[in-house]
């Protein structure tokens, strides 16, 4: 999102691309406190570049913090709600309740963190699924956002210790992964083992 100008810009946002404020209300009145940090927040959280007038609104939105991740979710909801576009159409209270529940925790480290799951077989494996959560790919494939050179790309497949990564490190981890996995086949060969690992 290139803009000199977020203000303005949210003013576009919330007045043209998603339908007429309430006629009761005048500009001076939302762009103010919260209110204005919320439509700048909304714009801010569609895109992965963010300048440098995303700060105050992000650092808002970021500061809201329970200790429940329901809470957090509800009260970054209630935040992004006080934007008055936030609510005008269906299609807008999907693109906040996705933020509300994406923003934050869909990067590689995030999704390496919470995609864990354990076999339980033989002496156990830890496998990073390779599906993103559901409330991943509603705030990333959100019509309203664009993450579409950003979004975490996953190296390899489960089953050998498969990974996210952002999408700038993919090319890079890949020709890592792919080296690794030839190794370890390699020496399943040389010990006798077959490439599932079975001898």
């Amino acid at each position: 999102m290139q803009c000199k100008n977020l203000i303005l810009t949210s003013a576009a946002f919330t007045v043209t691309a998603f339908g007429p404020l309430a006629a009761t209300a005048s500009a001076q009145e939302i762009f103010t406190g919260d209110a204005r940090l919320a439509c700048e927040a909304i714009l801010c959280l569609s895109s992965s570049t963010q300048p440098g007038e995303c700060t105050p609104s992000l650092r808002r939105y970021f500061s809201i913090s329970h200790r429940k991740l329901s809470d957090t979710i509800q009260a970054r909801t209630n935040f992004l709600n006080l934007c008055p576009a936030a609510h005008q159409t269906p299609q807008m209270a999907a693109l906040v309740n996705a933020q509300a529940n994406g923003a934050g925790r869909c990067d590689a480290a995030s999704l390496n963190a919470v995609a864990r799951s354990w076999t339980g077989l033989d002496e156990g494996m830890v496998y990073v699924s390779n599906q993103m959560p559901s409330y991943c790919t509603a705030y990333t494939s959100n019509a309203y956002t664009d993450f579409s050179s950003t979004v975490p790309h996953y190296v390899g497949i489960p089953e050998r210790a498969g990974y996210w990564v952002e999408a700038r490190d993919y090319e890079r981890a890949l020709g890592e992964y792919n080296a690794r996995i030839k190794a370890e086949d390699d020496e399943r060969q040389r010990a006798g083992w077959g490439r599932d690992g079975s001898n």
